[in-house]
Protein backbone atom coordinates (compact mmCIF):
# COMPACT_ATOMS: atom_id res chain seq x y z
CA UNK A 1 0.00 0.00 0.00
CA UNK A 2 1.43 3.24 -1.31
CA UNK A 3 1.81 6.24 1.07
CA UNK A 4 -0.87 7.99 -0.41
CA UNK A 5 -3.54 4.73 0.12
CA UNK A 6 -2.19 5.20 3.56
CA UNK A 7 -3.60 8.28 3.83
CA UNK A 8 -6.61 8.07 2.03
CA UNK A 9 -7.59 4.26 3.68
CA UNK A 10 -6.86 6.24 7.47
CA UNK A 11 -9.13 8.98 6.79
CA UNK A 12 -11.85 6.51 5.19
CA UNK A 13 -11.64 4.14 8.57
CA UNK A 14 -11.64 7.19 11.04
CA UNK A 15 -15.26 7.79 10.38
CA UNK A 16 -16.41 3.90 10.31
CA UNK A 17 -18.16 4.56 13.61
CA UNK A 18 -19.35 8.39 12.98
CA UNK A 19 -20.28 8.87 16.39
CA UNK A 20 -17.79 7.33 18.89
CA UNK A 21 -15.46 9.77 16.43
CA UNK A 22 -17.44 12.64 16.30
CA UNK A 23 -17.39 12.03 20.46
CA UNK A 24 -13.95 12.25 20.39
CA UNK A 25 -13.07 15.03 18.23
CA UNK A 26 -15.40 17.20 20.68
CA UNK A 27 -13.03 16.04 24.01
CA UNK A 28 -10.12 17.40 21.62
CA UNK A 29 -12.16 20.15 19.88
CA UNK A 30 -12.38 21.52 23.67
CA UNK A 31 -8.74 21.63 24.61
CA UNK A 32 -7.90 23.33 20.83
CA UNK A 33 -10.52 26.23 21.62
CA UNK A 34 -9.14 27.09 24.89
CA UNK A 35 -5.58 27.00 24.48
CA UNK A 36 -6.49 28.83 21.18
CA UNK A 37 -8.27 31.67 23.03
CA UNK A 38 -5.93 31.81 26.08
CA UNK A 39 -3.25 32.18 23.24
CA UNK A 40 -5.04 35.10 21.86
CA UNK A 41 -5.46 36.83 24.98
CA UNK A 42 -1.79 37.00 26.23
CA UNK A 43 -0.93 37.81 22.41
CA UNK A 44 -3.49 40.83 21.99
CA UNK A 45 -2.64 42.22 25.74
CA UNK A 46 0.98 41.53 25.33
CA UNK A 47 0.68 43.50 21.86
CA UNK A 48 -1.27 45.90 23.20
CA UNK A 49 2.02 46.87 26.05
CA UNK A 50 4.63 46.38 23.63
CA UNK A 51 2.58 49.52 21.77
CA UNK A 52 2.21 51.45 25.16
CA UNK A 53 5.77 51.16 25.89
CA UNK A 54 6.43 52.54 22.44
CA UNK A 55 3.96 55.45 22.70
CA UNK A 56 5.16 56.89 26.28
CA UNK A 57 8.77 56.87 26.12
CA UNK A 58 12.18 55.65 23.51
CA UNK A 59 13.48 52.13 24.41
CA UNK A 60 17.16 53.55 24.76
CA UNK A 61 16.46 56.20 27.70
CA UNK A 62 15.70 55.25 31.45
CA UNK A 63 14.29 57.60 33.82
CA UNK A 64 16.89 58.18 36.68
CA UNK A 65 16.24 59.10 40.47
CA UNK A 66 18.19 59.80 43.56
CA UNK A 67 18.78 56.52 45.67
CA UNK A 68 17.73 58.19 49.24
CA UNK A 69 16.27 55.98 52.27
CA UNK A 70 14.16 59.19 53.03
CA UNK A 71 12.36 58.53 49.89
CA UNK A 72 8.15 57.91 51.08
CA UNK A 73 6.01 56.25 48.93
CA UNK A 74 2.49 55.33 49.59
CA UNK A 75 3.21 52.39 51.97
CA UNK A 76 6.12 53.57 53.63
CA UNK A 77 6.46 54.46 57.17
CA UNK A 78 7.58 57.01 59.42
CA UNK A 79 10.37 58.96 57.73
CA UNK A 80 13.65 61.23 58.72
CA UNK A 81 12.80 64.44 56.79
CA UNK A 82 15.27 65.20 53.99
CA UNK A 83 15.55 68.89 53.16
CA UNK A 84 16.53 67.66 49.32
CA UNK A 85 13.40 65.80 49.27
CA UNK A 86 10.75 67.32 46.98
CA UNK A 87 7.33 65.76 45.48
CA UNK A 88 7.95 62.91 43.03
CA UNK A 89 4.92 64.32 41.31
CA UNK A 90 3.42 60.99 40.83
CA UNK A 91 -0.32 61.11 39.47
CA UNK A 92 -3.47 59.15 41.10
CA UNK A 93 -5.03 59.37 44.28
CA UNK A 94 -2.11 59.82 47.36
CA UNK A 95 0.63 59.91 45.07
CA UNK A 96 2.13 62.34 47.19
CA UNK A 97 5.14 60.25 47.86
CA UNK A 98 9.01 62.40 47.33
CA UNK A 99 12.32 61.79 46.47
CA UNK A 100 16.02 63.49 46.70
CA UNK A 101 15.44 66.23 44.08
CA UNK A 102 18.48 66.27 41.59
CA UNK A 103 20.86 69.18 41.09
CA UNK A 104 23.13 70.48 38.25
CA UNK A 105 26.00 69.23 39.62
CA UNK A 106 24.06 65.87 39.69
CA UNK A 107 23.07 66.63 35.67
CA UNK A 108 26.59 66.74 35.32
CA UNK A 109 27.70 63.39 37.51
CA UNK A 110 25.32 61.47 34.87
CA UNK A 111 27.16 62.82 32.13
CA UNK A 112 30.45 61.45 33.20
CA UNK A 113 28.95 57.89 33.77
CA UNK A 114 30.27 55.37 30.83
CA UNK A 115 27.57 54.23 28.77
CA UNK A 116 25.16 57.27 29.21
CA UNK A 117 25.12 59.24 25.66
CA UNK A 118 23.16 62.26 26.97
CA UNK A 119 20.90 63.67 30.04
CA UNK A 120 18.06 65.61 30.53
CA UNK A 121 16.56 67.00 33.54
CA UNK A 122 13.00 66.18 33.90
CA UNK A 123 11.01 69.28 35.14
CA UNK A 124 7.80 68.71 37.16
CA UNK A 125 4.94 70.88 36.83
CA UNK A 126 1.92 70.98 38.87
CA UNK A 127 -0.99 72.94 36.74
CA UNK A 128 -3.84 74.56 38.51
CA UNK A 129 -6.10 73.84 35.14
CA UNK A 130 -6.55 73.91 31.80
CA UNK A 131 -9.10 75.97 29.62
CA UNK A 132 -10.43 76.66 26.15
CA UNK A 133 -11.97 80.64 25.75
CA UNK A 134 -13.95 81.60 28.85
CA UNK A 135 -15.06 77.82 29.06
CA UNK A 136 -14.77 75.58 32.18
CA UNK A 137 -11.98 75.42 33.42
CA UNK A 138 -11.00 71.67 34.37
CA UNK A 139 -7.93 70.14 36.72
CA UNK A 140 -4.98 68.52 34.52
CA UNK A 141 -1.58 66.63 34.96
CA UNK A 142 1.24 67.93 32.72
CA UNK A 143 3.09 64.73 31.28
CA UNK A 144 6.37 65.39 29.55
CA UNK A 145 7.51 64.52 25.97
CA UNK A 146 10.75 63.45 25.20
CA UNK A 147 12.42 62.87 21.49
CA UNK A 148 11.61 59.16 20.65
CA UNK A 149 8.05 59.20 22.20
CA UNK A 150 4.85 58.16 20.05
CA UNK A 151 2.06 59.16 21.24
CA UNK A 152 -1.07 57.10 20.17
CA UNK A 153 -3.40 59.86 18.72
CA UNK A 154 -6.86 60.09 18.12
CA UNK A 155 -6.32 63.25 15.51
CA UNK A 156 -3.90 65.66 14.93
CA UNK A 157 0.07 65.17 16.23
CA UNK A 158 2.43 64.90 18.51
CA UNK A 159 4.09 68.80 19.60
CA UNK A 160 7.07 69.70 18.23
CA UNK A 161 10.02 69.19 20.62
CA UNK A 162 11.92 71.41 19.09
CA UNK A 163 9.43 74.16 18.22
CA UNK A 164 9.72 77.37 19.94
CA UNK A 165 5.88 77.82 19.76
CA UNK A 166 3.79 76.90 22.56
CA UNK A 167 1.95 73.59 21.69
CA UNK A 168 0.05 71.15 23.32
CA UNK A 169 -1.35 67.62 23.34
CA UNK A 170 -4.80 67.40 25.15
CA UNK A 171 -6.04 63.54 25.69
CA UNK A 172 -9.68 62.75 24.40
CA UNK A 173 -11.25 62.55 28.04
CA UNK A 174 -11.02 66.95 27.70
CA UNK A 175 -12.33 66.96 24.23
CA UNK A 176 -15.94 67.58 24.72
CA UNK A 177 -15.33 69.11 28.53
CA UNK A 178 -13.63 72.01 26.95
CA UNK A 179 -16.50 72.42 24.23
CA UNK A 180 -14.80 71.02 20.74
CA UNK A 181 -16.95 69.05 19.09
CA UNK A 182 -14.92 65.83 18.66
CA UNK A 183 -10.99 65.63 18.68
CA UNK A 184 -10.47 66.63 14.92
CA UNK A 185 -12.19 70.30 16.01
CA UNK A 186 -9.85 70.79 18.69
CA UNK A 187 -6.61 70.49 16.47
CA UNK A 188 -5.44 74.17 15.92
CA UNK A 189 -7.41 75.74 18.85
CA UNK A 190 -6.17 77.76 21.59
CA UNK A 191 -6.04 76.59 25.81
CA UNK A 192 -5.21 78.58 28.27
CA UNK A 193 -3.02 76.87 30.86
CA UNK A 194 -2.82 77.62 34.71
CA UNK A 195 -0.18 77.36 37.04
CA UNK A 196 0.73 78.85 40.62
CA UNK A 197 4.24 80.51 41.59
CA UNK A 198 6.08 79.74 44.75
CA UNK A 199 4.33 83.65 46.31
CA UNK A 200 0.31 81.96 45.40
CA UNK A 201 0.50 84.01 42.54
CA UNK A 202 -1.32 82.35 39.50
CA UNK A 203 0.24 82.92 35.95
CA UNK A 204 -2.06 81.52 32.81
CA UNK A 205 0.27 80.35 29.68
CA UNK A 206 -1.82 79.93 25.75
CA UNK A 207 -0.77 77.64 23.98
CA UNK A 208 -1.75 75.65 20.55
CA UNK A 209 -3.36 71.87 20.27
CA UNK A 210 -1.89 70.30 18.02
CA UNK A 211 -2.86 66.20 18.73
CA UNK A 212 -5.17 64.81 20.74
CA UNK A 213 -3.82 61.55 22.47
CA UNK A 214 -5.96 58.34 23.23
CA UNK A 215 -6.15 57.02 26.65
CA UNK A 216 -3.63 54.08 27.38
CA UNK A 217 -2.80 51.28 30.38
CA UNK A 218 -0.26 54.40 31.79
CA UNK A 219 -2.21 57.16 30.50
CA UNK A 220 -4.16 59.75 33.03
CA UNK A 221 -7.13 60.79 31.75
CA UNK A 222 -6.66 64.57 31.76
CA UNK A 223 -2.77 64.67 31.40
CA UNK A 224 -1.81 67.13 28.80
CA UNK A 225 1.56 66.93 27.14
CA UNK A 226 3.60 69.66 25.98
CA UNK A 227 6.40 70.31 23.69
CA UNK A 228 9.56 71.41 25.20
CA UNK A 229 8.92 75.36 24.82
CA UNK A 230 6.17 75.32 26.76
CA UNK A 231 7.33 73.01 29.46
CA UNK A 232 9.80 75.52 29.90
CA UNK A 233 7.35 78.34 30.19
CA UNK A 234 4.93 77.11 32.78
CA UNK A 235 8.52 75.73 34.73
CA UNK A 236 10.04 78.80 34.82
CA UNK A 237 6.33 80.72 35.69
CA UNK A 238 6.26 78.13 38.31
CA UNK A 239 9.43 78.79 40.04
CA UNK A 240 8.92 82.83 40.48
CA UNK A 241 9.80 83.36 43.84
CA UNK A 242 12.11 80.48 44.56
CA UNK A 243 15.32 81.38 45.72
CA UNK A 244 18.03 81.02 42.99
CA UNK A 245 19.84 78.46 44.89
CA UNK A 246 16.33 75.81 44.85
CA UNK A 247 14.84 76.65 41.20
CA UNK A 248 17.35 73.88 39.32
CA UNK A 249 16.50 70.77 41.50
CA UNK A 250 14.78 68.21 39.46
CA UNK A 251 12.11 64.75 41.05
CA UNK A 252 14.22 62.61 38.04
CA UNK A 253 16.24 62.61 35.13
CA UNK A 254 16.09 61.22 30.97
CA UNK A 255 18.93 59.35 30.51
CA UNK A 256 19.90 58.40 27.10
CA UNK A 257 22.11 55.15 26.47
CA UNK A 258 22.70 53.58 23.07
CA UNK A 259 20.08 52.42 20.99
CA UNK A 260 22.08 48.97 20.33
CA UNK A 261 22.30 48.43 23.77
CA UNK A 262 22.28 44.76 24.37
CA UNK A 263 20.42 43.50 27.94
CA UNK A 264 23.43 42.60 29.70
CA UNK A 265 24.95 46.32 28.62
CA UNK A 266 21.61 47.83 29.58
CA UNK A 267 21.99 45.94 33.27
CA UNK A 268 25.85 47.03 33.60
CA UNK A 269 24.60 50.71 33.22
CA UNK A 270 22.05 50.33 35.74
CA UNK A 271 24.94 48.80 38.11
CA UNK A 272 27.22 52.14 37.47
CA UNK A 273 23.88 54.22 38.29
CA UNK A 274 23.91 52.31 41.68
CA UNK A 275 27.10 52.82 42.76
CA UNK A 276 26.94 56.16 41.94
CA UNK A 277 23.76 56.69 44.26
CA UNK A 278 21.29 56.65 41.50
CA UNK A 279 18.36 54.29 40.13
CA UNK A 280 17.92 53.72 37.02
CA UNK A 281 14.22 52.42 35.24
CA UNK A 282 13.85 51.52 31.87
CA UNK A 283 10.22 51.82 30.01
CA UNK A 284 10.31 48.03 30.14
CA UNK A 285 11.15 48.13 33.49
CA UNK A 286 7.56 50.17 33.94
CA UNK A 287 5.47 47.66 32.42
CA UNK A 288 7.06 44.57 33.14
CA UNK A 289 4.70 43.79 35.86
CA UNK A 290 1.76 44.09 33.87
CA UNK A 291 3.59 41.42 31.45
CA UNK A 292 4.31 39.58 34.12
CA UNK A 293 0.75 39.22 35.26
CA UNK A 294 -0.44 38.39 32.04
CA UNK A 295 1.65 35.53 31.25
CA UNK A 296 0.92 33.81 34.37
CA UNK A 297 -2.61 34.20 33.69
CA UNK A 298 -2.41 33.10 30.17
CA UNK A 299 0.03 29.57 31.59
CA UNK A 300 -2.56 28.86 34.31
CA UNK A 301 -5.47 28.87 31.80
CA UNK A 302 -3.08 26.99 29.04
CA UNK A 303 -2.66 24.44 32.09
CA UNK A 304 -6.58 24.14 31.90
CA UNK A 305 -6.35 23.39 28.08
CA UNK A 306 -3.94 20.85 28.42
CA UNK A 307 -5.75 19.31 30.97
CA UNK A 308 -8.56 18.64 28.29
CA UNK A 309 -6.31 17.73 25.86
CA UNK A 310 -4.73 14.98 28.06
CA UNK A 311 -8.69 13.71 28.98
CA UNK A 312 -8.98 13.90 25.23
CA UNK A 313 -6.07 11.49 24.41
CA UNK A 314 -7.99 9.05 26.27
CA UNK A 315 -10.90 9.40 24.29
CA UNK A 316 -8.60 8.81 21.38
CA UNK A 317 -7.06 5.94 22.69
CA UNK A 318 -10.64 4.40 23.32
CA UNK A 319 -11.91 5.12 20.27
CA UNK A 320 -8.44 3.44 18.46
CA UNK A 321 -8.66 0.24 20.83
CA UNK A 322 -12.15 -0.41 19.42
CA UNK A 323 -11.57 -0.04 16.67
CA UNK A 324 -8.77 -2.45 16.42
CA UNK A 325 -11.22 -4.82 18.16
CA UNK A 326 -14.19 -4.62 15.63
CA UNK A 327 -11.47 -4.69 12.70
CA UNK A 328 -9.82 -7.87 13.60
CA UNK A 329 -10.48 -9.89 11.22
CA UNK A 330 -9.71 -7.21 8.79
CA UNK A 331 -6.07 -7.01 10.05
CA UNK A 332 -5.22 -10.27 9.67
CA UNK A 333 -6.44 -10.04 6.05
CA UNK A 334 -4.24 -7.03 5.49
CA UNK A 335 -1.49 -9.02 7.05
CA UNK A 336 -1.88 -11.80 5.47
CA UNK A 337 -1.74 -10.29 1.98
CA UNK A 338 1.15 -8.82 2.54
CA UNK A 339 0.78 -5.88 4.77
CA UNK A 340 3.88 -5.04 6.78
CA UNK A 341 3.59 -4.21 10.54
CA UNK A 342 4.90 -1.27 10.23
CA UNK A 343 2.53 -0.61 7.62
CA UNK A 344 -0.44 -1.40 10.02
CA UNK A 345 1.27 0.82 12.68
CA UNK A 346 1.63 4.06 10.52
CA UNK A 347 -2.40 3.07 9.01
CA UNK A 348 -3.67 3.28 12.38
CA UNK A 349 -1.25 5.95 14.10
CA UNK A 350 -2.48 8.13 11.25
CA UNK A 351 -6.13 7.91 11.88
CA UNK A 352 -5.35 8.96 15.47
CA UNK A 353 -3.09 11.95 14.02
CA UNK A 354 -6.63 12.87 11.79
CA UNK A 355 -8.84 12.88 14.89
CA UNK A 356 -6.13 15.17 16.34
CA UNK A 357 -5.95 17.73 13.19
CA UNK A 358 -10.03 17.57 12.86
CA UNK A 359 -10.46 18.52 16.29
CA UNK A 360 -7.64 21.17 16.69
CA UNK A 361 -8.19 22.77 13.32
CA UNK A 362 -11.61 22.81 14.05
CA UNK A 363 -11.33 24.05 17.63
CA UNK A 364 -8.84 26.50 16.17
CA UNK A 365 -11.09 28.17 13.66
CA UNK A 366 -13.94 28.57 16.09
CA UNK A 367 -11.65 30.12 19.03
CA UNK A 368 -10.37 32.58 16.10
CA UNK A 369 -13.79 33.28 15.53
CA UNK A 370 -15.33 33.30 18.94
CA UNK A 371 -12.28 35.58 20.24
CA UNK A 372 -12.46 38.22 17.39
CA UNK A 373 -16.15 38.90 18.37
CA UNK A 374 -15.49 38.87 21.78
CA UNK A 375 -12.78 41.30 21.50
CA UNK A 376 -14.71 43.37 18.67
CA UNK A 377 -17.67 43.89 21.32
CA UNK A 378 -15.17 44.38 24.53
CA UNK A 379 -13.46 46.83 21.85
CA UNK A 380 -16.79 48.83 21.20
CA UNK A 381 -18.21 48.80 25.38
CA UNK A 382 -16.19 47.49 28.10
CA UNK A 383 -12.63 48.78 26.91
CA UNK A 384 -13.95 51.82 24.63
CA UNK A 385 -12.04 53.91 27.09
CA UNK A 386 -8.52 52.05 25.95
CA UNK A 387 -8.46 52.82 21.86
CA UNK A 388 -6.23 50.37 19.63
CA UNK A 389 -6.85 47.69 22.54
CA UNK A 390 -7.58 44.28 21.04
CA UNK A 391 -8.01 41.92 23.81
CA UNK A 392 -7.72 38.88 21.91
CA UNK A 393 -5.31 38.83 19.14
CA UNK A 394 -4.09 35.70 16.69
CA UNK A 395 -0.52 34.85 15.98
CA UNK A 396 -0.77 32.64 12.47
CA UNK A 397 2.42 30.86 13.90
CA UNK A 398 1.14 30.55 17.57
CA UNK A 399 -1.97 28.97 16.02
CA UNK A 400 -0.33 26.37 13.67
CA UNK A 401 2.13 25.04 16.75
CA UNK A 402 -1.27 25.24 18.87
CA UNK A 403 -2.63 22.64 15.36
CA UNK A 404 0.92 20.43 15.74
CA UNK A 405 0.88 20.28 19.27
CA UNK A 406 -2.60 18.69 19.69
CA UNK A 407 -1.65 16.59 16.72
CA UNK A 408 1.43 14.99 18.30
CA UNK A 409 -0.91 14.67 21.29
CA UNK A 410 -3.10 12.75 19.13
CA UNK A 411 -0.37 10.81 17.42
CA UNK A 412 1.31 9.68 21.27
CA UNK A 413 -2.32 8.52 22.41
CA UNK A 414 -2.59 6.20 19.37
CA UNK A 415 0.69 4.43 19.74
CA UNK A 416 -0.76 1.89 22.31
CA UNK A 417 -3.39 0.98 19.88
CA UNK A 418 -1.19 1.06 16.99
CA UNK A 419 1.23 -1.53 18.16
CA UNK A 420 -1.21 -3.59 19.53
CA UNK A 421 -2.77 -3.93 15.70
CA UNK A 422 1.29 -3.75 14.67
CA UNK A 423 1.32 -7.18 16.60
CA UNK A 424 -1.97 -8.55 15.84
CA UNK A 425 -0.93 -12.56 14.63
CA UNK A 426 -2.84 -12.89 10.86
CA UNK A 427 -3.75 -16.56 11.61
CA UNK A 428 -5.26 -15.80 15.16
CA UNK A 429 -6.80 -12.56 13.85
CA UNK A 430 -9.07 -14.28 10.77
CA UNK A 431 -10.23 -16.87 13.29
CA UNK A 432 -11.29 -13.83 15.63
CA UNK A 433 -15.25 -13.54 15.20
Amino acid sequence: MKAGDLVASAVTNTFRSKTRTILTILAIFVGAFTLTVTNGLGTGINRYIDDTVASIGASDVMTVTKTSDSATGLDSGPTEYDPNAISAGTPGPGGGGTVTALTDDDITMLQGIAGVERVEATKSISADYIQAGDGTKWVTGVGSLIPGQSLQLAAGEAPDADATDLEVAIPDALVEPLGFADAADAIGQTVTIAVTDAVRTQHTVEATVTGVSEQTLVGAGSTITPNEALTDELFTLQNTGVPADQQDRYASASVWFASGATAAQVDDLKTALSDAGFTGTTVEDQLGSFTAVIDAIVLVLNAFAIIALLAASFGIVNTLLMSVQERTREIGLMKAMGMGSGRVFSLFSLEAVFIGFLGSAIGAGVGMLVGTAVSSALAQGLFSDLPGLQLIAFDPVSIAVIILVVMAIAFLAGTLPAARAARADPVESLRYE
